[in-house]
């Protein structure tokens, strides 16, 4: 591997695990748990969810699964790839929109319709509460 690629492959890890680290402390702050109820669950030490929080270690992707569960998020979140955290986590909703896709164009023209009306009437509904 030549010099520059190291270095291009040095910072994305960097940014990867810079963004990680952070988002997985918030994550698990925000669940209320500590590095060590983390730990446990994942069969591992503190200190290793340490040093993912301090972005000293990139986990596995399985790990990386196993903690986006954990802490009720997605992979793609606490990769940095999107900023919603709670994008499309639910497998159920996942499986609709996936049904609702496959639709002629026509009958998914309907239901998206009928959500849109949906939507703005509990957006309406929130603002004058």
């Amino acid at each position: 591997m030549s010099p520059y690629n190291t270095v291009v492959l040095h910072s994305i890890q960097y940014s990867i695990m810079n963004s990680f680290g952070k988002r997985l402390r918030t994550c698990r702050e925000a669940k209320n748990l500590s590095q060590q109820e983390v730990a446990a669950k994942l069969k591992t030490s503190y200190t290793v969810i340490g040093k993912y929080e301090r972005d000293e270690m990139i986990p596995s992707v399985e790990v990386a699964k196993k903690l986006s569960k954990l802490l009720d998020t997605t992979v793609g979140y606490l990769l940095g790839e999107t900023e919603e955290v709670n994008l499309l986590k639910d497998p159920a909703m996942l499986k609709r929109l996936n049904e609702i896709n496959s639709l002629p164009d026509e009958e998914k023209k309907s239901i998206l319709l009928t959500v849109d009306a949906f939507l703005r009437d509990a957006k309406t509904r929130k603002a004058y509460a």
